[in-house]
């Protein structure tokens, strides 16, 4: 239990609802200025930026209620814990993402079908996309920080949608200089880009979040190190049929231990004990359900990893 608690302070106590609490601020404040500039300056690049500042909102509180739930202890229903609100909000936001993007697309393929209906955007518009860059940027960067140090997939997917704020901001800056500069047409571009932008990384996170809604395995590199841990424990002779599943940003490892045929049941039970206690300590592991078996013996089920 001891050890189980400093894993899980140290990777899902940690995930840092403050830091989303800054972005539901920055946002408020920047969608209600970017829209309302928008519809005043006749801007539908900025009308879009700020739909897509709002939409950040709807994933900073998805973002706060998976980290509430997340923390949860296993009961009856769910005897792993609730760690897996983490995939289900990082494909949430995807999804959120996604929509959001091909609204935006249909938006601007709309103004640039009638392109007299494109009107001249006034240059406050500028000013509010440069402040709004430079807003979004820096949250970026302070969620970024913050999601690295709790190793929380959530959160780092949260801080990109950040990012991509910042770089639609970018674009639409862009597209509102070109309309100063009297090419009116680049501004529904500059939204059309954004649209196509927010699209694909919503696409992206989504699939991501599915495949481990889907028991995905980890990385091999982090597998080897999983399984040097075992093979480094005191009586363990070989590990075979190693298998592991995420479970949030945690992991939960089935293996095969090899030990001495002629031990007794006691002391194989007790080597299997110490190599779960030995991977928990020093690997991001949930939990590891250990099965052992007589070394040098073989048998149906050693498909060497």
């Amino acid at each position: 239990r001891s050890v189980r608690a400093v894993v899980q302070t140290r990777c899902t106590s940690e995930l840092n609802p403050p830091s989303t609490w800054v972005s539901v601020v920055v946002n408020v404040l920047l969608s209600a200025t970017q829209i309302a500039i928008g519809i005043l300056s006749k801007s539908q690049g900025l009308i879009a930026d700020g739909i897509h500042s709002l939409s950040d909102l709807v994933a900073d509180f998805v973002v706060l209620f998976a980290s509430h739930h997340s923390k949860k202890d296993a009961d009856e229903d769910h005897p792993y814990g609730h760690h897996r609100f983490e995939n289900a909000a990082s494909m949430l936001l995807g999804i959120l993402l996604l929509v959001v993007g091909v609204g935006m697309i249909w938006s601007a393929f709309m103004k640039l079908r009638n392109p007299e209906s494109i009107a001249q955007v006034h240059a406050m518009a500028l000013w509010v996309a440069g402040i709004a860059l430079v807003a979004k940027e820096s949250l970026f960067r302070y969620m970024l920080a913050v999601a690295k140090r709790v190793k929380s997939s959530m959160l780092i997917a949260n801080a990109w949608h950040a990012r991509s704020d910042a770089a639609s901001s970018l674009v639409v800056g862009l597209g509102i200089v070109g309309n100063l500069m009297g090419y009116p047409i680049l501004d529904p571009i500059a939204a059309l880009i954004v649209g196509f932008m927010i699209a694909r990384m919503g696409w992206e996170f989504g699939w991501e979040a599915m495949n481990d809604l889907m028991d995905r395995g980890i990385d091999e590199e982090e597998l080897a190190a999983i399984k040097k841990t075992l093979l480094e424990t005191p009586g363990v002779d070989g590990v075979h049929d190693l298998k592991t599943r995420k479970m949030g940003d945690m992991v939960v490892v089935d293996a095969h231990i090899e030990v001495d045929a002629s031990l007794t049941v006691e002391v194989g039970h007790n080597i299997a004990v110490d190599a779960r206690r030995r991977v928990m300590q020093r690997h991001r592991v949930l939990n590891l359900m250990a099965h052992v078996d007589p070394s040098h013996k073989a048998d149906l089920d050693h498909a060497q990893v």
